[in-house]
């Protein structure tokens, strides 16, 4: 267990490491433990506080107890370590991944002494002043990504000594491609993401939207001028019959009135 230790508290662990998947909160915990008898205060800082949340970012550790402890004659001094505190800290989703996964952001952790029965309201900035005289420990701690679902190992061949190739299921060939899956997730929402790109986009689907618009209300129109020439062809045969009715009766009627 990898473990920082100063003067007042030791830090576990050394690295934050989050687990990263875009656009989902991560977070992972610290935890101080006092290593003296007495009451330390401590403070966290960090290089982008408006991408980390840290609760709490400010305490007191409590300090640790001593007794006498004495057997078969000899005496000796026994210290029991004091108490911890843990600190979480989240980051806020990320809309991208950085190049190689690599972060730049740093934690810092103070601690110094503080009086007896401080309580963590009590807690003030000027407790962390560097003057002259005064102890301050310092710790610093790197941010480090992990993947977040990272891929199962593929065994290297069966216990019965098989070829590893043989061995090999489906589920742990898709398995085998999941590394590369993970790189194309990561780096297509970066590409993505640029300003560039995206205004490019944007631009074209306006002028996309817009040219639908236009054939849109262009067959509107010849719909509509179909229609009336429809209409107008309807109303036209209408009357040519109605006439030849008309005449047919007429030369009915006349025929009729010869014969009487």
């Amino acid at each position: 267990m990898t473990m920082s230790s100063g003067d007042f508290i030791n830090i576990y662990p050394t690295e934050l490491k989050f687990p990263f998947e875009l656009r989902k909160q991560s977070a992972c915990s610290l935890q101080l433990s006092n290593k003296t008898d007495q009451y330390i205060a401590f403070k966290v800082k960090t290089t982008n506080p408006k991408k980390y949340c840290v609760r709490p970012n400010a305490g007191v550790v409590l300090p640790g107890s001593s007794c006498n402890v004495t057997g078969n004659g000899i005496s000796f001094y026994l210290f029991l370590p004091g108490s911890s505190c843990n600190v979480t800290v989240t980051m806020q989703a990320q809309k991208e991944a950085p190049p190689d996964m690599q972060c730049k952001d740093k934690f810092l952790i103070q601690s110094v002494l503080a009086p007896s029965g401080t309580s963590n309201k009590e807690i003030t900035t000027e407790m962390f002043n560097k003057e002259d005289g005064k102890v301050i420990d310092e710790f610093k701690l790197r941010v480090v990504y992990v993947p977040a679902n990272p891929p199962s190992p593929v065994p290297e061949g069966s216990e019965e000594g098989g070829s590893p190739r043989a061995s090999l299921t489906e589920d742990e060939s898709k398995s085998s491609s999941l590394p590369e899956a993970v790189s194309r997730s990561l780096e297509e929402p970066k590409a993505k993401s640029s300003p560039s790109e995206a205004w490019s986009l944007i631009s074209r689907l306006t002028e996309e939207k817009a040219s639908a618009l236009q054939q849109n209300q262009k067959l509107r129109q010849e719909l509509e001028l179909i229609r009336k020439e429809i209409s107008k062809s309807n109303a036209g045969g209408f009357s040519m019959l109605f006439v030849v009715l008309v005449g047919l009766i007429g030369l009915l009627v006349g025929y009729l009135i010869k014969k009487t």
